[in-house]
């Protein structure tokens, strides 16, 4: 089925074109939603009438889009990031991104129009072009700066650092045998005489020695 778009539509064209479509993408999706009208079902007259109208609203939209592109090539987004070696980002930033950004800023952009090639994942200056109709557009610029580290997270981690080869250090030192505690004087043996006398003698701690008996 033919139809003339009476808006932009993605992947298909731009206000006031002509295109063929489904009949049934035609009949569900475009037609209802009043962003086409059916070239061959009416009159030339009426088909005219349509152009001429779509067309008002081309050169009224056209217009606020011209402006709209003289004040986002003055506008810069900022964005801070990790960073690893050699300044490659932790994770990447989007058109997804730069968009929702934009719209912080009071710029409500589609992100389908922000012509980034591939993710930006990389510290710097980034020129990016947005294509908001066709025949015009804007470039914006997109910062990447490295985050700052949290206040004393470089000092927690220094410490960190010098405490660990001393941990090591004390792991790997063998443990301080402990004092042997002097050998103490063994008693004398008490030999008892059942002779008949009934005293008590000491036997001599000395090895190999023996007590006299007494009579």
């Amino acid at each position: 089925m033919k139809v003339i778009l009476c808006e932009d539509v993605d992947n298909l064209g731009d206000m006031g074109e002509t295109v063929t479509v489904a009949a049934g993408y035609a009949r569900n999706f475009l037609l209802p939603r009043r962003l086409a009208v059916q070239s061959d079902s009416a009159s030339a007259k009426q088909i005219e009438h349509e152009m001429r109208i779509i067309g008002k609203r081309e050169e009224k939209r056209r217009a606020g889009l011209i402006e709209v592109a003289s004040t986002l090539n003055n506008v810069t987004v900022a964005f801070t990031a990790k960073v690893g070696a050699e300044g490659k980002l932790f994770g990447s930033i989007t058109n997804l991104h730069i968009s929702s950004k934009l719209e912080e800023l009071g710029h409500k952009v589609n992100r389908r129009k922000i012509q980034l090639s591939e993710p930006i994942r990389s510290l710097g200056e980034h020129e990016v072009a947005i294509q908001l109709t066709s025949g015009v557009g804007a470039t914006i610029k997109v910062v990447v700066k490295a985050e700052e580290p949290e206040p004393g997270a470089a000092e927690e981690k220094k410490a960190a650092a010098k405490a660990a080869p001393e941990s090591a250090e004390a792991e790997a030192a063998p443990e301080e045998a402990a004092p042997e505690s002097p050998e103490e004087d063994p008693l004398p043996e008490i030999i008892i005489n059942t002779s008949g006398g009934g005293e008590a003698h000491e036997k001599p701690a000395e090895d190999g020695a023996s007590a006299e008996e007494t009579a």
